[in-house]
Order: C-alpha cells, then structure tokens, then sequence
C-alpha cells in the first residue's frame, strides 16, 4: 500500500515522528481487508494488536512516498503474526513484526476462514 507523507506526520524537524510508523503499517493492514470486500471489524468481532517489536532503521520526511509490505508469518486458530515492512523505492526504512489475536465478544476466537484469505500475499 502507498503512503504518502503529510506535514501532520513529522516532527519539527520534517521526520516522521516514531509512532506513525505504526498508523501505516495498522491502515495497511485495513486496506488488505478493504480491497477484499471485507471489514478488519465487525460488531463484535475484530483483530487487537497482543505484541510487536519494530525496528527503526532510517528516517522517512515530509512529501515521502512510502510503500508498507505486509506477510503473514505464522498462522494460528485465534492469532496472525505478520511481518510488516515500510520502504521508499527500494530501501526498507522500518520493519516490525506483530503478532494479532482475533477477538469475538472480548474473547480469543477462531478466525473465520475470509479473514486469512486477507493476508495470503500483499
């Protein structure tokens, strides 16, 4: 998925500030399930971010135009780990790997079948 950088992103010095990187990565992985047809949240079912470990590697800035690889990694009944990777052209500028669980009513559940379809390939 493209993003593009927008003042509201940086820092004062014109760098994307450290948490948006996540923002990307979380509305990338919503644009997966949208270009499917499908919604990462219904009523009272959704994804809820249970860990990640991000690794900043080299500052993107304002005007940017970023593109965020995500993969599954390992697939389980009620949880996803993914790889996500944000890059502009071909250098990686943040990687995070996150582990998701599936919520039904406030409770692990089994993910419906639609749902890993989403992560097949990006």
């Amino acid at each position: 998925m493209k993003i593009r950088v927008y003042y509201e992103d940086t820092d004062c010095g014109g760098v994307v500030y450290h948490s948006n990187y996540l923002n990307f990565c979380e509305r990338a992985r919503s644009e997966l399930f949208f270009q499917k047809g499908l919604s990462p949240h219904k009523s009272d079912e959704f994804f809820v971010v249970k860990s990640l470990e991000a690794d900043y590697k080299s500052p993107a800035v304002f005007g940017d135009e970023l593109f965020v690889k995500t993969t599954l990694l390992e697939r389980k009944s009620a949880s996803l780990v993914l790889h996500q990777e944000i890059k502009k052209d071909e250098k990686v500028l943040f990687s995070m790997r996150v582990k998701v669980a599936y919520l039904k009513n406030a409770k692990p559940s089994k993910i419906p079948s639609e749902m890993f379809e989403v992560f097949k390939n990006d």
